[in-house]
């Protein structure tokens, strides 16, 4: 495996729990990652929750964590599992996956 890029400092994989199937929430954190030039994806979970695994910038991610707190209007998070996890740079672009 090779070393990440210097631009990628950290990984976060987050398990979102709520009311955020349906809503919007894979698009809304889509929208966020890209205008913060992060990579990774997001999908669904066959339990209702949705799993993002996201690469870039520490502060950014961060910053894209905050907002997934929120989540879009119509979205109701009532807990996020947080794990930082060491960058493997394998993500060219930030994506939606299939059902998981």
């Amino acid at each position: 495996m090779t070393d990440p890029p210097e631009s990628i400092t950290s990984c976060l994989h987050t398990i979102v729990e709520g009311r955020v199937q349906g809503v919007g929430f894979r698009y809304f954190v889509l929208a966020k990652a890209q205008q913060m030039n992060i990579t990774g994806w997001v999908r669904n979970t066959h339990n209702g929750d949705v799993e993002v695994m996201a690469e870039g910038d520490r502060e950014e991610l961060e910053e894209l964590l905050s907002a997934m707190r929120k989540g879009p209007r119509s979205a109701f998070v009532s807990n996020i599992q947080e794990n930082w996890e060491t960058p493997s740079g394998e993500f060219q672009n930030f994506a939606v996956r299939s059902t998981y």
